[in-house]
């Protein structure tokens, strides 16, 4: 409870102020997009069985939202991206649709990024990416993490530079970055925000707690599944 107070008294004095609702979204019959969960350091697909369900509440039928649930979940990055690639794969070829959309959470977006750079197939399989309190340029909580996946966070390590090396995304692929000022696991914030892409910031749900809040899954969805 005293790191939570903390955090919030820190958040409110130094955070811009948080991104406005979005607005409602206007009845759409088209088919969504299927859509890949990327779990985060140490995470399951179990944390992500929320966010699964306000998908499904959504529109989306439970057959087009997939999640990735890595064998080692503090693992390094360039095996998740790997395991992300095949997830990918597999989930077009059960919804034969030709391009798919991923919301990756901490950690997996870390992975995501990797795998948009070296999957075998950039033209096409990918059409928009959420990245969820991701550590774009690292987060100084690692040292107290453990596993590859850990040391690979840390600023300045040699996989941050290799993705830092070239632009954020892909071009063809539209990206945006969600986090929240309550957030002790991002440190600095700001690493959690990328220069030139889209960022929203909602006040206050925890770095967990943003794969279960109807404010970041409303501007989840007006991204993806636009009003028209």
């Amino acid at each position: 409870m005293i790191d939570v107070l903390a955090a919030l008294v820190v958040a409110l004095a130094g955070a811009r102020a948080p991104t406005p609702a979005p607005r409602a979204l206007a009845a759409d019959t088209t088919p969504p997009v299927p859509v890949l969960l990327v779990p985060g350091w140490s995470d399951t697909e179990e944390a992500l069985q929320p966010l699964v369900g306000r998908f499904v509440e959504a529109g989306w039928a439970p057959e087009q939202v997939a999640v990735v649930d890595f064998r080692d979940p503090v693992g390094s990055n360039r095996e998740h991206a790997r395991e992300i690639a095949r997830a990918a794969a597999a989930l077009r070829a059960a919804t034969e649709a030709p391009r798919i959309d991923i919301v990756a959470h901490s950690m997996g977006g870390l992975a995501l990024r990797y795998h948009l750079r070296h999957r075998t197939s950039p033209d096409a399989d990918v059409r928009r990416v959420v990245f969820l309190a991701t550590p774009h340029f690292g987060t100084y909580s690692s040292l107290v993490a453990w596993g590859e996946g850990a040391r690979e966070m840390y600023p300045g390590s040699d996989f941050l530079m290799t993705l830092m090396d070239g632009r954020p995304v892909p071009h063809g692929i539209e990206a945006l970055t969600v986090r929240t000022p309550l957030d002790l696991h991002i440190l600095p914030r700001e690493s959690a925000a990328i220069p030139g892409i889209r960022d929203v910031q909602v006040c206050c749900p925890t770095h967990a707690g943003l794969l279960d809040d109807a404010q970041v899954f409303a501007h989840i969805v007006e991204f993806l599944r636009p009003a028209t």
